[in-house]
C-alpha cells in the first residue's frame, strides 16, 4: 500500500497544483491487470491496483475542470522480479499455464508499456481521461 497507494496519492499532492496553474497536465498511474482481475494469494497486491484504478477515475472526474487528464495503464505478468509470486513458483510449467492465459501467448514488455504510455500522455490521447487500459493481450477479455 505504501506504494501503490501511498505514491500515488502523495505525486498528485506535488504536481496537481502545478497543473492546476497551469490549466493544463496529464497524470498517468501504472495500475496492474491484478486490479480488475485478481490472483490467488495477492490479495493486498490485487486491492492496492484495485484502489489505484478507482483512484484514477476519481481524480479523472475531479480534475478535468482543470484541464488536467488522469489515465492508468493496467499491464499483465512481465519478465520482472514479481513474476514467480504471480505464478507461485517459476518453472517452465508454471509459465506455460500462465501464458496459457493471455491470449496474444506472452508476457508483457517494457516496450508495451512505454507505447501505452506515450499515448495517453501525449496531446493525441487530448479526449481521454480517465481509462485504465489494459495492455495484457487479451487476458482480461
Amino acid at each position: 500500500l505504501a506504494v501503490n497507494a501511498k505514491s500515488v496519492y502523495l505525486t498528485a499532492r506535488a504536481l496537481v497544483p502545478h497543473f492546476k496553474a497551469r490549466k493544463a497536465g496529464a497524470i498517468l498511474n501504472v495500475a496492474s491487470t491484478a486490479g480488475i482481475s485478481p490472483r490467488p494469494r495477492l490479495n493486498w497486491y490485487n486491492a492496492s491496483k484495485g484502489w489505484m484504478i478507482t483512484a484514477t477515475k476519481t481524480m479523472a472526474v475531479e480534475l478535468a475542470p482543470d484541464g488536467i487528464r488522469v489515465n492508468a495503464i493496467n499491464p499483465v505478468a512481465g519478465e520482472t522480479p514479481l513474476l514467480k509470486s504471480f505464478m507461485g513458483e517459476d518453472t517452465p510449467e508454471t509459465r506455460a499455464k500462465f501464458l496459457s492465459t493471455i491470449p496474444l501467448g506472452r508476457f508483457s514488455t517494457p516496450q508495451d508499456m512505454g507505447a501505452a504510455a506515450t499515448f495517453l500522455c501525449s496531446d493525441a490521447a487530448s479526449m481521454i481521461t480517465g481509462v485504465a487500459l489494459e495492455i495484457d493481450g487479451g487476458r482480461c477479455i
